[in-house]
């Protein structure tokens, strides 16, 4: 299982799609070049100030130095600017351990299921009859997080799973999200 960053931000009405075209036009590639896996971005739907990605890592160490590598780099250091204007908050990110989530191609709504199990034995047990490897389960990383110019939410255990699962029995938030198409 990969390191997993479940990033949420808040943007300033209506620059969604501004920064939806910088990241697709500069960001994903510019990750990708210093090792990031970027996976899916997603457009919140019920919240047009929203957009919803991750990005994955195959470990703490590689995540520590492809982000030191990123933030310091040209591309973010050239757009950053414009980035950080269409955003009100960009830290509400959970440090996750999974697979990592893209979409199939074609996909025109994503449910990723957000879960505080309060017993993770009976979570467990849930998950193991009710969601298969597509849903992508992940789980709390609780390692420190090693890069802290970037925070991360701590002292929660979650569990995210993607697409369609029939009603947990534990309060869950749904996040309705539609798939950012390159």
């Amino acid at each position: 299982m990969s390191i997993v960053e479940f990033r949420q931000y808040t943007l300033h009405p209506g620059t969604r799609e501004t920064l939806i075209e910088l990241f697709e036009r500069e960001f994903v590639t510019g990750q990708q070049a210093v090792g990031i896996t970027v996976g899916g971005r997603f457009r919140d739907l019920d919240d047009p100030d929203r957009f919803v990605w991750l990005r994955t890592f195959p470990d703490m160490e590689h995540r520590r130095r492809a982000l030191e590598a990123f933030y310091t780099g040209p591309v973010w250091l050239e757009h950053r600017d414009t980035a950080n204007a269409t955003m009100i908050d960009s830290d509400d990110v959970l440090l996750l351990r999974g697979p990592g989530f893209t979409p199939v191609p074609g996909t025109s709504e994503v449910v990723a299921t957000v879960c505080h199990p309060t017993d993770a034995a009976d979570f467990d047990a849930y998950a193991s009859r009710h969601l298969g490897p597509g849903h992508a389960l992940h789980r709390t990383e609780h390692a420190e997080n090693d890069f802290p110019r970037l925070p991360v939410r701590t002292g929660e255990d979650v569990r995210i799973w993607f697409g369609r699962a029939e009603p947990a029995p534990w309060p869950t938030r749904r996040l309705r999200l539609e798939p950012v198409k390159p």
